[in-house]
């Protein structure tokens, strides 16, 4: 084990002043902070609003896995639910809760209205994780080997999220980017969005040096097909030119959930090695030398080069992938489009020591510049607390959404009705 010394974020932030308030956090899975940036970002969330004095009820439909956060050992209370089943209007009436976190907006959609009619006073928020609709457009572009156009967001995926996001008292964001795409293509208000990204917890003031690591690494669920793909990009494309020039250079690739498919990418001889899950991501990370991230497409921020940054270790990415992260001054590493000048930027990095050092030194600044964490939960405190008070006034500004609301509960309502009827029969 390496030698570091901590600063904890999460520790140092502003202390609120508690009060009896209830949250219920509707989650698309268990959260998996192991096995995903999803699963660290709920994390965070929780933190983030046991801090303010809410008590915590998580409620998912899906199954446990051993994988899962031991949710109970922080205090949370556990539930599962089902869709399309009148339980759920019972248990929501019994929590009075003071706020309703969907994680993801296909939550929203399946567990809106009831919340809307059974606890029209709670605070009602979207974390988006990332803008499906954005990641879904790129991906239809890159199938098709062409630019994203406008006409790319008039899709079902685009019409269902922006509508949970309108439907919404706010949506957590986790890019700049994305709010501005929101604001300038789909006229949603900013009042309606609020920016909070990954933020750092911890900082790491002593790292491993140039020659103290090896090889190049990649980390990411291979369930999130804009990681599979750029495993498949940087097999085919990138890591025969980059192993012609360092010929015993390896590739380490980390994931969870492997499939076969996956599995078959796994070719020791030409140094291209799957070692599956990452039971320490920050250990590997620290081990490595160079992380590799050729992302083609997707959206939101990426985890794996934040996790490099903390590790200060430099990255070498696309525009895709350092989209929402970048600041004014140099990627701690480099970014890079074509095939060609990604793989240059990796050798650079990964044989010049000094090179590597001037990208490895950047990393903490541009940790503190963007992810810092307590200008982010100040600002977000204040921006909740406004709700909490003024959350009536707050309504009556967004007529779009309470029409949305409106004939959801029409049409949603009365389609899961209809399934609830057909399932007592």
């Amino acid at each position: 084990m390496f030698l570091t010394e901590r600063k904890h974020e999460m520790r140092n932030q502003p202390t609120f002043a508690r009060m009896q308030k209830s949250m219920l956090i509707i989650g698309a899975v268990w959260p998996e902070p192991t096995s995903s940036a999803a699963g660290w970002r709920m994390l965070q969330l929780i933190n983030l609003f046991q801090n303010q004095g809410y008590s915590i009820t998580f409620a998912s439909t899906a199954a446990t896995s051993e994988h899962s956060l031991d949710l109970a050992s922080m205090n949370i209370v556990l539930q599962r639910i089902e869709l399309n089943n009148e339980s759920f209007d019972a248990f929501i009436q019994a929590l009075k809760p003071t706020a309703v976190l969907f994680d993801r907006f296909m939550t929203e959609e399946q567990f809106g209205w009831r919340v809307a009619e059974f606890a029209p006073n709670a605070i009602r928020i979207l974390d988006t994780e990332d803008l499906h609709c954005l990641r879904h457009a790129r991906h239809k572009a890159l199938k098709e080997n062409r630019e994203v156009e406008p006409s790319d967001f008039f899709s079902d995926e685009a019409k269902r999220e922006i509508a949970s996001i309108f439907r919404c008292d706010m949506s957590i964001m986790i890019s700049e980017v994305e709010i501005e795409l929101l604001n300038a293509q789909f006229s949603v208000s900013k009042a309606l969005l609020h920016y909070l990204p990954f933020t750092v917890e911890e900082i790491l003031t002593s790292t491993p040096k140039f020659e103290n690591r090896a090889h190049f690494i990649t980390i990411g669920n291979f369930l999130h097909a804009p990681n599979w793909d750029a495993v498949q990009y940087l097999k085919t494309e990138i890591w025969p030119l980059i192993r012609k020039a360092l010929p015993k250079a390896e590739m380490h690739v980390y994931g969870a959930y492997a499939s076969q498919k996956v599995e078959q990418v796994h070719q020791p001889k030409d140094g291209f090695f799957i070692k599956g899950r990452a039971e320490n991501a920050e250990q590997v990370m620290l081990e490595s030398r160079v992380c590799l991230a050729p992302l083609r497409f997707g959206a939101g921020l990426k985890g794996k080069l934040l996790d490099a940054m903390k590790a200060s270790t430099p990255s070498v990415t696309t525009s895709i992938g350092a989209e929402g992260m970048q600041t004014e001054k140099a990627w701690p590493g480099a970014v890079a489009d074509q095939v060609q000048d990604f793989a240059k930027a990796a050798i650079t990095l990964y044989t010049d020591a000094d090179a590597w050092t001037n990208a490895s030194e950047r990393c903490v600044g541009h940790l503190m510049e963007k992810f810092e964490a307590a200008k982010y939960y100040s600002l977000f405190q204040e921006r909740f607390s406004q709700l909490e008070v003024g959350l009536q006034t707050h309504r009556q500004a967004n007529f779009i959404g309470a029409m949305l609301q409106h004939h959801t509960m029409k049409s949603t309502a009365y389609m899961a009705k209809w399934i609830e009827a057909k399932n007592k029969t």
